[in-house]
């Protein structure tokens, strides 16, 4: 019989993990005909060779035929549509030590912890806002934000949301299937980085620093069938296009192995924080962006495509028109940020500090319709 290849097997196995130089080289080799055969086939299919050539830059000068396959597959897939969704932090307090982030537990930060009473009371102004799906957002604060914690808030939330997601630290399978239980059908949890030794660089500390654990995660929640599986790196540590290839390799693992959940992509660059680093060795133009945004996209037709407030109203405009299926609005990254509490620290900096009702007109302003809510619980029973 058989093994069946695991994640790890994958990326090691393909020089996704470290020692990435051969990946480098490939892609500034490919050239301008290779990325015009790619665009002459069919949009929509995932293989290594082909998302090399359209992450290339070669392909730099093909980003509005990439726009317009992009986008004709997104409408094809998904309809004129943009949902949106809200995050409520409901912990600042972390025991990691990543470089980047403003919760870092060696900062001298404000650190706030909602009550269950503060977190239904936040997430009351949210749902008053229109907001039907909801992402509950912590630092890696597991003697707080217990799966008690989060169970018995999803008890309480699911009464006005219809659908709920976490974006915490890693748990085990049984965790997971226990939240699923309680009314939580989706997970996101990004790997940061794919490259092994610049994980190590930026996470000194911590739970997080075990890098095994942290990859291995997404398959413990896709084992608890979770519905939607949330996918991304932080856009600034490494090359952009090679880890936008582990991502790509990733998602592939995922979508074969648990193909009755739904693998979605975020997008997060690196953004200022308190008391972090302000200078990046890789960080990503708008343009480079995009270019990631459509060549997922172009291999990937069913995914989701996520783009959260780090990015500025701008930038947000224009992604509606060719491949984003959800958005967040009026997030606020502080947990009570919403009203329950006056003073915390933030994650990191929002740049789109728009309503969620004038982001709602700008997407219907672009021939979209906003989606607040897509589904009923009652249809996951």
């Amino acid at each position: 019989m058989s093994i069946q290849p695991t994640i790890q097997s994958i990326l090691a196995g393909k020089r996704l993990d470290r020692d990435r130089d051969f990946w480098v080289r490939a892609i500034a080799e490919v050239t301008s005909g290779q990325v015009q055969q790619e665009l002459s086939r069919p949009a929509g299919h995932f293989t290594l060779d082909r998302l090399v050539r359209l992450l290339s830059p070669a392909a730099e000068r093909f980003l509005e035929p990439m726009a317009q396959q992009a986008r004709q597959l997104t409408i094809q897939r998904f309809g004129r549509t943009i949902q949106l969704y809200a995050p409520l932090y409901v912990s600042n307090v972390c025991v990691n030590s990543c470089r980047y982030c403003g919760y870092n537990k060696t900062n001298p930060a404000e650190r706030t912890r909602l009550s269950i009473e503060q977190a239904v009371a936040d997430a009351n102004v949210i749902a008053d806002e229109g907001f039907r799906h909801l992402l509950l957002v912590s630092g890696e604060d597991r003697a707080f934000v217990s799966p008690a914690y989060l169970m018995e808030l999803a008890s309480r939330l699911k009464r006005r949301f219809s659908s709920l997601s976490v974006e915490i630290y890693p748990m085990s399978q049984a965790e997971y299937a226990a939240l699923l239980n309680a009314g939580i059908d989706g997970v996101t949890l990004y790997q940061e980085t794919y490259d092994r030794d610049v994980y190590a660089e930026y996470h000194v500390a911590g739970p997080k620093a075990d890098y095994e654990n942290r990859l291995q995660t997404p398959d413990w929640f896709a084992s608890a069938q979770m519905r939607r599986l949330g996918l991304g790196v932080l856009l600034g540590l490494a090359d952009w296009r090679v880890e936008t290839l582990a991502l790509a390799e990733h998602a592939a693992y995922l979508i074969k192995n648990f193909w009755r959940s739904h693998v979605s992509f975020s997008f997060p660059r690196i953004r200022p924080a308190a008391r972090v680093q302000h200078q990046w060795p890789h960080l990503v133009s708008d343009g480079n962006l995009v270019q990631m945004m459509l060549a997922l996209r172009l291999c990937f037709a069913d995914a989701g495509m996520v783009l959260s407030t780090r990015e500025s109203a701008a930038f947000r405009d224009h992604a509606v028109n060719f491949c984003i299926t959800q958005m967040s609005a009026g997030s606020k990254t502080s947990p009570g940020g919403y009203g329950s509490v006056k003073e915390a620290a933030e994650q990191f900096e929002i740049a789109d500090s728009r309503s969620p009702r004038q982001v709602a007109q700008m997407i219907c302003a672009h021939g979209y319709e906003p989606v607040w809510k897509d589904w009923d619980a009652s249809f996951n029973k």
